[in-house]
């Protein structure tokens, strides 16, 4: 990272509920802003949880943060926590989407609400310490929101807001009655409109909250999508004392298959090209870097894969991207459009020909512009079985294509934070 003179930056109040040293992909995009706005004329407070559980813990991503950047911990309840995060067991599908219902007919926006009492005490703090200019929420938890519109208007700060999912228009969030469903249609519609401006993903993301909501204009909705630190990489590949080639054809899956998303149908593909080529099979290596639901596990042993599969588990991040850096194909899979992955402007990051399995849209074709994509459709066991052949062929011949770096360099989260940065010098109180 540059070394810059910080000590008269203006500062911006971040509240994010998920934070290091919580882990997974939903910490990246608020650390990254975190460890870069400053180098933009921003100095950072983070507003966070102390949670002592949680399904992932990576204690490294901490140390990419300058040592003068404030972190503040509220508690989830009256006090401190005193006990050591302990990651728990990702549960299957079922049990998790049965769980998240019940607990949304009492809870709303979301589980994290009791969180907000003990956050704004904590912010109260903050504001009383730190010269804070702006607020920027970053969600889920929708919660996060609340509690920033109710701090800009106590304290007439200015807010902007970051959308890492969308909300009332998530097919995956459950609203048990209609009075659900309005109740954050309301909430949402009094936070876009009360906040200076909306930060979203995707286009797709943009689009949704444009329909829904007729006052906002086009540049109240402002596109900073996920991306890549090319740090992480470089790091990753100084990092990396053993050699990296095992002489076999490694594609590689990293992350959670999250909500509906399943290995089941590359695994099946897969399985229908080692039928027809059955001398691959001691050329391939596939991995599995990340939770994995026990139902995917079984997956693998139903499709006799298991002797060509390397399950890793959580890895903390540097490591996880050294195995994208150590990998010929990385792949990932989805069923809507909706979402898109984190882990997609990873793989863009690792400059390894992506297989992506999923809907025609968006993703499919930020992966055909790096050049080195193939698609198929999310169930479309020949083709992907195609696509097998296809990339087997060309790594055996060493012609499997170069992504565009131009292309990539577009996706870096240091060249993103600079836009957060002028949007936020934009609408600050200075």
């Amino acid at each position: 990272m540059l070394e810059c003179d910080t000590e008269n930056n203006p500062e911006v109040l971040v509240i994010a509920y998920y934070f290091p040293p919580m882990g997974l992909s939903g910490v990246q995009r608020t650390l990254k802003f975190v460890k870069y706005l400053p180098d933009f004329g921003w100095n950072p407070v983070v507003l966070t949880t102390d949670s002592p559980s949680y399904y992932a813990f990576d204690d490294t991503l901490l140390s990419e943060l300058p040592e003068d950047i404030a972190v503040y911990r509220a508690p989830e309840s009256g006090k401190k926590s005193k006990i050591k995060p302990v990651a728990k067991k990702f549960p299957n599908y079922f049990i998790q989407k049965t769980g998240r219902y019940f607990l949304q007919i009492f809870k709303q926006p979301d589980t994290k609400i009791h969180w907000k009492k003990y956050a704004l005490k904590s912010a109260e703090e903050i504001i009383k310490d730190h010269d804070i200019r702006i607020i920027f929420s970053t969600a889920p938890p929708f919660t996060d929101f609340l509690i920033g519109k109710e701090l800009s208007e106590k304290y007439d700060i200015p807010l902007v807001v970051d959308y890492r999912d969308t909300w009332v228009d998530n097919p995956f969030h459950f609203f048990p009655t209609i009075w659900h469903k309005n109740y954050n249609i309301n909430l949402e519609k009094s936070i876009l409109t009360f906040a200076e401006r909306a930060f979203v993903t995707t286009r797709h993301a943009k689009e949704l909250l444009l329909k829904r909501y007729r006052f906002l204009s086009h540049d109240d909705v402002v596109i900073i999508p996920h991306g890549y630190d090319a740090e992480d990489f470089e790091a990753a590949a100084s990092g990396n004392d053993t050699d990296p080639s095992s002489g076999k054809f490694v594609l590689t899956h990293s992350g959670l298959f999250q909500d509906d998303r399943t290995p089941r149908y590359f695994l099946k593909g897969l399985n229908q090209f080692l039928k027809k080529n059955p001398s691959a099979r001691q050329d391939i290596e596939l991995r599995f870097v990340g939770l994995m639901r026990n139902s995917h596990t079984k997956l693998i042993k139903k499709y006799k894969l298991d002797d060509i599969c390397t399950l890793t588990g959580y890895l903390n991040h540097r490591d996880a991207v050294r195995q994208l850096i150590d990998s010929d194909v990385l792949w990932m899979t989805v069923n809507d459009t909706v979402r898109t992955p984190g882990k997609l402007y990873e793989y863009i990051g690792a400059e390894k020909p992506i297989f992506y399995i999923g809907p025609q849209g968006q993703m499919a074709s930020i992966v055909n512009d790096t050049k080195a994509g193939f698609t198929a459709g999310s169930k479309d066991v020949k083709k992907i079985a195609k696509i097998f052949a296809e990339m087997y062929d060309l790594w055996k011949s060493g012609s499997l294509p170069v992504p565009d770096k131009q292309n990539a360099a577009a996706y870096n989260r240091r060249n993103l934070t600079s836009s957060l940065a002028r949007n936020l010098s934009l609408h600050s109180k200075m």
